[in-house]
């Protein structure tokens, strides 16, 4: 249950959500569906968590999100973006504007930086370090216990 002590003021939370316990997320934020956020977690201020794929735009009424799951202890800084469709491990902690975007597969542990862009479909493993400034293109794998620089690209073709 969501206590109203862990809740800021204008939250939008989709009736779907699900909302783990000792949960804390900051005004201004949005939770769509199918949004699972583990326990313990920290959700700063004018996040937007589940937005949706660019299908739902074309034609909303058909429209149903894919899952996002958040895993527990996580810290979700202000600003951040996470698409619809990921799967994000436990102890994941996040910058400030850092944009996820659709069906990211990221292991426990990971740290994304300050202004930090993952294009989706790509796959991370466990105790993976993004410095602040990173751009992940699509469809990266990158394995486990990684680090990467400020400013890195990683591009694809």
């Amino acid at each position: 249950m969501l206590l109203d002590k862990f809740l800021g003021i204008n939250v939008s939370i989709s009736p779907s959500a699900k909302i783990g316990r000792n949960v804390r997320i900051g005004n201004n934020t949005v939770i769509y569906d199918n949004v699972e956020i583990g326990d313990n977690t920290i959700i700063c201020n004018d996040c937007v968590l589940g937005e949706p794929l660019n299908s739902y735009y074309e034609n909303s009424e058909k429209y149903e999100n894919p899952p996002l799951k958040i895993g527990a202890n996580s810290l979700i800084r202000s600003h951040t973006i996470i698409y619809a469709g990921s799967k994000l491990g436990d102890f994941l902690q996040t910058g400030h504007r850092v944009t996820m975007r659709e069906n990211i597969v990221m292991g426990n542990h990971c740290s994304v930086g300050t202004l930090s862009d993952l294009q989706g479909y790509a796959e991370f493993g466990d105790y993976v370090r993004m410095h602040s400034n990173v751009h992940i293109g699509q469809g990266s794998k990158i394995g486990n216990f990684c680090w990467i620089y400020p400013y890195t690209v990683f591009t694809n073709d």
